[in-house]
């Protein structure tokens, strides 16, 4: 029999990548800016929602009230209850296309610190809201608070504390079955919110030199797909200032990135054990160093290249001077696209490390009858993402979203992209339960699992989603001739 949290991720999991439409749970409830809050607030408690959208003659969104607004601005204001709507509805409202999915609606309410976000079709109409509830099947608790109190923090030290509050967050909604996509799209976004903090107080300091500063990350954090143990992937574009060299601008930044690098430690994202970081003078360059720099990897192809690629590849303008990513970006993927044999040579590299499956659809661990979760599973689908993707010459970066752009172009059917993409979530999902057990169990966390420990159910799960790594390097070795 399967387990219920098994049960309970895949059904909400399976609504990760589905569009908006098809997660909402019930149709949305409209008045007018005109209608009295006494009269919407009766239509709340009559129908039991959370929340109502106000919207004009066309029914196009102008506000939403929700009943956290109805603590914070009606019940404490006298005379409210017999204002207008207009008077109270948060607005402009937060809002996403019918055909936006699930994984971007988490992305939204962390950054705008919400918990409803309104769906519209094509013309811009109200067709339908969702809610915390609706994308985790579960109440969460806190994101508002994090994202909003992170934003308006003021020194280091109170933004370093959000770190643990994050890590307690998440493995709180690990343990309550959230699922995967969105969840990783929470955990994401709010170390996104916490790093562009600690920059934007370190860089103000700077100032002329500050503004011609771009912080990237790599890695899974460029990916968005952080887990509970992940360390520190980063670096920096600058653009020094009319008459001043790049070393002089590297010599006064590497200090000020250092104490980023050291702030984040802090916060719980450790410091980069091979050194990838804005820190380290190799990885502080101008737009035509960097240039530089992937120019050497794509025509070289050796070992450090590949390695280097598989990091680098994944990069994502965070804070600051955000065009200096995006020229760069538009720079490097024609490059690597032309280049067939540097992506042969990646998918080769990709190739050596194999899914944790052996004969007879029996897993292959190691000495300790252990599997690798990162690198003998979730690696697998990365790689593979990350090449087919840059193949494509395509301006993407998750791996969900690599996938599902390459498909097409790249001949793979439809059902083939959706079943790596599940199986891929599925590995993700163990990793963070792992994770979450470790932490509770008091043990550093790690992505090593013992297959024997997991129920039947989930050992089958697991097995298939491995099954999907290897048919996607399948793929990938057809398509590169390995």
């Amino acid at each position: 029999m399967p387990s219920f949290a098994t049960e309970t991720r895949a059904a909400v999991d399976a609504a990760a990548s589905l569009p908006l439409s098809r997660v909402m749970r019930r149709a949305p409830q409209t008045c007018s800016p005109a209608t009295p809050v006494r009269a919407a607030l009766e239509t709340m408690r009559r129908l039991s929602i959370g929340s109502i959208i106000v919207s004009d003659e066309a029914t196009r969104p102008v506000g939403i009230l929700t009943l956290r607004d109805v603590v914070d601005r009606i019940v404490l204001e006298p005379g409210m209850l017999d204002a207008p709507m207009a008077a109270v509805m948060t607005q402009p409202p937060v809002s996403l296309a019918l055909t936006d999915n699930a994984y971007q609606a988490a992305l939204l309410m962390v950054r705008r610190g919400v918990r409803h976000v309104i769906l519209v079709d094509a013309a811009g109409r109200v067709g339908g809201i969702v809610s915390e509830r609706d994308l985790f099947g579960m109440q969460t608790t806190g994101v508002r608070h994090l994202s909003s109190e992170i934003k308006g923090a003021t020194d280091l030290v109170a933004v370093e504390r959000f770190g643990q509050e994050i890590h307690a967050l998440a493995r709180q909604m690990v343990l309550q079955g959230a699922a995967v996509g969105p969840l990783t799209a929470f955990i994401s976004s709010l170390i996104d919110l916490l790093t562009e903090r600690i920059v934007e107080l370190e860089l103000a300091a700077l100032g002329e030199i500050g503004s011609g500063v771009c912080w990237i990350v790599m890695g899974s954090e460029g990916r968005s797909e952080q887990t509970l143990s992940s360390d520190q992937d980063n670096g920096i574009i600058f653009e020094p200032p009319a008459g001043e060299s790049a070393n002089d601008v590297r010599t006064r930044l590497l200090p000020v990135a250092r104490r980023i690098n050291e702030a984040l430690d802090r916060a719980g994202y450790r410091l980069c054990s091979g050194n990838i970081m804005a820190s380290n003078p190799a990885w502080c360059l101008t737009p035509e160093e960097w240039r530089n720099r992937f120019a050497h990897w794509i025509g070289s192809g050796g070992p450090e290249a590949l390695l280097h690629g598989s990091i680098f590849f994944d990069l994502r303008a965070l804070s600051g001077a955000t065009g200096l990513a995006a020229d760069l970006r538009a720079w490097l993927l024609p490059q690597a696209a032309r280049n067939r044999r540097f992506l042969h040579q990646m998918a080769a590299n990709a190739l050596r490390n194999r899914p944790a499956l052996g004969l007879l659809h029996r897993f292959a661990t190691d000495g300790e009858n252990r599997i690798d979760l990162k690198m003998n599973a979730a690696t697998a689908f990365i790689d593979a993402a990350r090449i087919l993707s840059l193949g494509c010459a395509l301006d993407e970066v998750r791996t969900e979203a690599r996938l599902r752009a390459a498909g097409t172009p790249a001949g793979i059917p439809a059902h083939e992209v959706e079943a790596w993409i599940a199986a891929f979530y599925r590995i993700q999902g163990f990793r963070l339960s792992h994770q979450a057990r470790c932490f509770d169990a008091g043990i550093a966390p790690d992505n090593r699992i013992a297959p024997d420990t997991l129920h039947d159910f989930d050992q089958q799960v697991l097995k298939l989603a491995l099954e999907q790594a290897r048919s996607l390097q399948s793929r990938l070795a057809m398509d590169y001739g390995l």
